[in-house]
C-alpha cells in the first residue's frame, strides 16, 4: 500500500526530491546544485541535461533517505522555475542549446520590436501578461532565430519546446522511448503563448513569434487523473508509478499553502520573490503592473485564475553579497550582519540586476545603492539587501490590493528565507499586517505532491488539505505608522534612480 507522494521541485539553483506522507508532513529531501552558466551580461543559462542528471540523483537519494521503495509511493508530481525555456530533439533527448533561464535578459530586443505594434501590453488581454524578458515565448523565437538548424528541425517535428516541467515529466515518463510532452495550465501561462480564456495555445500570437505549433506540449490540468505516463522501471524510481501533478513553482506554493479562497495569498522568498492571490475562476486583469495568470485546475474542475507580482532579485542578493563581494561564506549569515546595526544607515539597495520586475516592468534599469555616506558599512549594506526584498514586497502588495478590491489581512510565507527573524518582522513592519509561516515552509514541493496525490486519490479533496495547514510563527507588526510612511517613501525615491540605465536602441 503506498505511504507517500513523491514531488520533483527543480528550482533555479538546485534540484531536490521530497517524499511526503498523508498529514503533509516531509518524510525525506535530497537536494543538488546545478551550474549558473553567465555567457555575457544579462545572459543566463543552465544544462538541461545536468538538471536531468541532478534529477535522478536526488530521487535516488530521497528513496534512500526514507528507506522507500517504488511501491510506497502513490504518485509523482513536478514544480519547476517556470519559463526557464528548453528546446531540444525528441529522438535523442539532446537539447539544441542551454536552458534559457526565467532572469535572462537577451529577449529584450525581441521584446522591444514586438512592443512597436501595441505596445508592451500587446498581448495582455489574451495572455494576462506584459511583453518582457521574463516569459518564455520571446525565448523559444530567440532559439528559433539564433540556433543553426533549429527552425528547421522543427518544422520536421525534431525540436520540441518546454519549460523545466515539460523536460522534466518527459525523460520521467520515459524521455525517447514515449515520453509524454505535455506542460500543465500554470506553466503554459508563463510563455505568453496561452489564451487565459481557452486555456489552449493562442494561434495569432504563435504567427507573430514564428513558432511552430507542432513544437508546443499538450496543455492538460495541474492535478490529472488521466496521467500522463508511469515512470520506467530501469529510470530513478526503479519501478512505474503514475506521473500526474504539474505546477509552476510559484503556483505549487499557492495550493501547499491551501490558498484555494478567492482573497488568499501567499509569498515565497526564494531567489526571486512572487506573491500570489486567488481571485478564484474569474479572470482579474491587472492595471496596476500585476500579471494575469493560472492559479492551478483540479482534474475537469474550472481553472483558478491568480495575480501576481514577481520580483526578480531578493535571495539572489543575498547570494550576490556572498559570492561576489564574500562579504561572508554561508546566506543564513546576513542575518548576523544585518543585527549588528540598528538600521540601514539611511541607505537603500534595489536589486535591479536584471530590470525591475512587477509592478514596473522595465528592464532598462540596474541596481543601485542610494544614500552612501562615509559612515556605511558592511553590516549597513546587508541590512538594507534584507529590507529590499520587503519593500519589493510591499509595493506588489499595494498593486494587488488596488486590482482586486481586497485588503489582505494576513500575509502567509514561505521558501528559504522565511527563517529569517529579521526579515520577517521587518516585512510585518512595512506591510502593517501579520506574517505566517506555516509548519512546512516547503510549500512549493508540497503543492506538487498535492496536485499529483489529489490526481490519484491519496488525498479526497481541497478541505483534506486544508487540514495538513498548520501555523508555525506570526510576526505582528510593532513599528509606528509614520516612520513606516517615511521609510517607504525613501525607497520609491531610490527605486526612481535606476530607471533608464540602459540606453534603448
Amino acid at each position: 500500500m503506498a505511504k507517500y507522494v513523491a514531488a520533483v521541485d527543480q528550482g533555479t539553483t538546485s534540484t531536490r526530491c521530497m517524499l511526503f506522507d498523508h498529514g503533509g508532513g516531509v518524510v525525506s529531501a535530497h537536494q543538488l546544485e546545478h551550474e549558473q552558466i553567465y555567457p555575457k551580461a544579462g545572459w543566463v543559462e543552465h544544462d538541461p541535461l545536468e538538471i536531468w542528471a541532478r534529477t535522478q540523483d536526488v530521487i535516488k537519494g530521497a528513496l534512500e533517505k526514507a528507506g522507500a521503495q517504488a511501491g510506497d509511493i502513490a504518485a509523482v508530481g513536478i514544480t519547476n522555475q517556470r519559463e526557464t525555456t528548453v528546446v531540444w530533439n525528441p529522438k535523442t533527448g539532446k537539447p539544441y542549446y542551454n536552458a534559457i533561464v526565467w532572469q535572462d535578459t537577451r529577449t529584450d530586443k525581441i521584446c522591444n520590436a514586438l512592443a512597436k505594434d501595441g505596445g508592451q501590453d500587446r498581448f495582455r488581454p489574451k495572455v494576462g501578461l506584459p511583453l518582457a524578458t521574463y516569459f518564455s515565448g520571446p525565448k523559444v523565437k530567440w532559439i528559433l532565430e539564433n540556433v543553426g538548424g533549429v527552425r528547421a528541425a522543427a518544422e520536421k517535428g525534431e525540436a520540441v519546446f518546454g519549460n523545466i516541467d515539460t523536460w522534466v515529466i518527459w525523460w520521467l515518463t520515459g524521455g525517447p522511448n514515449g515520453g509524454s510532452h505535455v506542460t500543465d495550465v500554470t506553466n503554459a501561462s508563463r510563455t505568453m503563448l496561452m489564451n487565459l480564456k481557452t486555456l489552449d495555445w493562442d494561434p495569432e500570437i504563435l504567427e507573430i513569434m514564428g513558432i511552430p505549433r507542432n513544437m508546443l506540449p499538450r496543455i492538460v490540468p495541474s492535478s490529472d487523473p488521466n496521467t500522463w505516463g508511469n515512470t520506467p522501471a530501469d529510470g530513478p524510481f526503479g519501478d512505474s508509478i503514475p506521473v500526474c501533478g504539474d505546477l509552476g513553482d510559484q503556483q505549487a506554493a499557492l495550493v501547499g499553502q491551501t490558498c484555494y479562497s478567492a482573497g488568499e495569498a501567499k509569498n515565497t522568498y526564494g531567489t526571486g520573490c512572487f506573491m500570489l492571490m486567488n481571485t478564484g475562476t474569474e479572470i482579474v486583469p491587472s492595471k496596476s503592473g500585476l500579471l494575469t495568470t493560472l492559479g492551478y485546475k483540479m482534474g475537469d474542475k474550472p481553472a483558478v485564475y491568480a495575480l501576481e507580482g514577481s520580483i526578480a532579485i531578493t535571495g539572489a542578493l543575498v547570494q550576490w553579497l556572498r559570492d561576489n563581494l564574500n562579504f561572508f561564506d554561508d546566506s543564513p549569515m546576513v542575518e548576523e550582519f544585518a543585527k549588528e546595526v540598528e538600521d540601514s544607515g539611511g541607505i537603500y539597495f534595489v536589486p535591479a540586476f536584471s530590470g525591475l520586475f512587477a509592478p514596473y516592468w522595465q528592464s532598462d534599469a540596474r541596481g543601485a545603492i542610494v544614500g552612501m555616506t562615509r559612515y556605511i558599512n558592511k553590516y549597513h549594506i546587508s541590512r538594507a539587501a534584507l529590507e529590499a526584498t520587503a519593500y519589493q514586497t510591499r509595493e506588489v502588495l499595494d498593486a494587488m490590493n488596488k486590482d482586486s478590491g481586497v485588503q489582505l489581512k494576513a500575509l502567509k510565507v514561505d521558501g528559504g528565507m522565511v527563517y529569517n527573524e529579521t526579515l520577517m518582522q521587518f516585512q510585518s513592519d512595512i506591510l502593517g499586517v501579520p506574517v505566517v509561516r506555516p509548519k512546512v515552509a516547503e510549500t512549493t514541493a508540497l503543492g506538487a505532491a498535492y496536485a499529483a496525490g489529489l490526481a490519484v486519490g491519496f488525498w479526497g479533496n481541497l478541505e483534506d488539505l486544508r487540514e495538513n495547514w498548520l501555523v508555525d510563527a506570526t510576526w505582528d507588526p510593532a513599528m509606528e505608522m509614520g516612520t513606516r510612511k517615511e521609510l517607504y517613501q525613501g525607497w520609491l525615491k531610490a527605486v526612481k534612480r535606476t530607471m533608464g540605465w540602459v540606453e534603448q536602441e
